[in-house]
């Protein structure tokens, strides 16, 4: 009997990509013994921190990195970082962020619901490149970077980006603009992982702070994130985010790779970030996870993906009414298969085969367009088995079960 038995809870087949939702990717083996080893010894936490540090350094091309509880808080501890520096009464005070310089910019179009991992700090989303005209429904607005430039003040700390492909203005630009005005750039990477050159490739171009999701292509665990970039920000960041519980500054021996004493003039409270701690299990797989995180492997993977997306492919064809093309995802670059559906043919619709696939046993969960007539299936989480589920099953569906 499996955990999950044990506890009645039934695990699902999860094709919709790396969402969170639906339990995010499938580690690797070699990550989930890492954690296990990493679960039978007790490490000093700053120590493993330090150490974690060098080796994201190594494959990031950034001074310093760190550990976070997923890209959220990383984008959490980068932000407060830009709010306080090594000012440790401010660094006690968030999320009041009263009085104190506290603006991050952000292009218009890019304000989100995940921008709460900035605004929990205390900082203020600046809106940049609001438009002057109603933007007509399904237009994109381009925000020239003057507007950038416009809205700097003295109560600037961070610029915020996300850089994905078509946004504006260009992200060599926005980094141009903050070395310009001594403002950190902070990038969400999160999804952007792979392809593997995204890993050195922002800190290559200029960005001070980059933060990636480690439970994503990563493949480490699903409560893990890196951020990267400059040492300072990172120690800072360190420094809200550890237990600094019955430390006393005078006896306080940090690692001085990580944290640098001689900036400081005392110990802080429990910082913004206390509450994302992160386990010696959690960095164990996510340094795993990132080692492994290589072109070849990643080739072989993708290889492997394909594979398994041609067996669903080829049980589709000469379906009346169904088309399959196998590309891309934009983000995170595996293999997805797109299976396109003809309600006038087939009799159903493409969100009436989603409910089936879920009310089916397992529950099998793919990424819906339903306005296309549109299902696709993420390869991440493939393996043979479910492989084999999902073909037999979407054939019942559109062939033996047709309603």
């Amino acid at each position: 009997m499996t955990f999950y038995e044990r506890v009645g809870v039934v695990p699902i087949i999860h094709l919709n990509g790396t969402a969170t939702s639906l339990g995010g990717a499938l580690m690797k083996q070699e990550v989930l013994q890492a954690m296990d080893e990493a679960a039978k010894e007790s490490v000093r936490i700053d120590e493993f921190q330090a150490v974690a540090s060098k080796i994201i350094a190594e494959k990031t091309g950034a001074e310093a990195g760190y550990v976070t509880s997923g890209a959220s808080a990383a984008l959490t501890l980068g932000t407060a970082a830009c709010l306080t520096d090594f000012d440790i009464a401010r660094m006690n005070r968030l999320p009041n962020a009263i009085g104190m310089p506290n603006e991050v910019l952000m292009a218009h179009f890019q304000v989100s619901g995940y921008d709460h991992a900035i605004t929990a700090t205390g900082a203020r989303i600046v809106n940049v490149g609001i438009p002057n005209v109603t933007p007509r429904a399904g237009k994109f607005h381009v925000t020239p970077v003057d507007a950038f430039e416009g809205a700097i003040t003295e109560r600037t700390v961070a610029i915020a980006y996300a850089p994905h492909p078509g946004s504006s203005p260009p992200l060599e630009e926005v980094i141009a603009v903050g070395r310009k005005y001594r403002i950190p750039v902070i990038l969400d990477a999160a999804s952007l992982l792979p392809p593997v050159k995204n890993l050195r490739k922002f800190i290559a171009m200029g960005a001070d702070l980059v933060c990636y999701s480690g439970g994503k292509g990563l493949r480490g665990p699903q409560a893990s994130g890196i951020l990267c970039g400059r040492r300072d920000l990172v120690a800072a960041a360190a420094l809200q985010n550890l237990d600094m519980a019955r430390t006393v500054f005078n006896t306080w021996d940090p690692p001085r790779s990580l944290i640098p004493k001689e900036s400081l003039r005392s110990v802080p409270n429990h910082g913004i970030g206390r509450g994302m701690k992160v386990s010696k299990e959690t960095i164990a797989g996510l340094l795993t996870a990132l080692q492994l995180f290589t072109e070849e492997e990643c080739r072989r993977d993708f290889e492997q993906c394909r594979l398994l997306l041609e067996r669903i492919s080829q049980h589709l064809q000469g379906i009346h009414g169904v088309q399959t093309t196998q590309g891309e995802h934009i983000l995170g670059g595996y293999p997805v298969l797109h299976v396109w559906l003809e309600k006038d043919k087939l009799g159903q619709d493409a969100f009436q085969v989603s409910q089936r696939l879920k009310e089916g046993s397992p529950s099998i969960y793919v990424r819906e367009q339903l306005h296309d007539g549109l299902l696709s299936i993420h390869s991440l989480n493939l393996n043979k088995e479910r492989t084999d589920a999902v073909r037999k099953r979407l054939h019942m569906i559109l062939v033996d079960q047709k309603t």
